[in-house]
């Protein structure tokens, strides 16, 4: 996949404490927002490939909604078990209100 940027929307469709899932290219991206920061990284636990978009927004941490594994929304680390392996960050960026995303290999 290319690494170019693609629009995903206005940053007030983004509400604070919440996240959802926008395919780039077949590829589902989490986009959260935590406290007013927004975050991207791919939607799949690395413990057993379930979603996370559902799940907890806790300060900059989403937690799985399966098995209740913390990531960190800033560096894409696995911060609790079940979970050990990071999942992928994608690079964020704003512009006249309008919010885009590079997705990476």
């Amino acid at each position: 996949m290319s690494a170019v940027w693609h629009d995903i929307g206005a940053a007030s469709d983004f509400a604070s404490g919440s996240s959802r899932v926008i395919d780039v290219g077949g590829r589902e991206i989490a986009v959260a927002n935590a406290g007013g920061k927004l975050y991207a990284i791919d939607n799949v636990c690395t413990h057993d490939g379930g979603e996370l978009a559902s799940g907890p927004i806790e300060g900059s941490e989403i937690v799985c909604p399966r098995h209740g594994a913390h990531f960190c929304l800033r560096t894409g680390a696995a911060l609790t078990p079940p979970a050990y392996e990071p999942v992928k960050v994608h690079e964020l960026r704003c512009v006249d209100g309008r919010v885009a995303v590079r997705v990476t290999a």
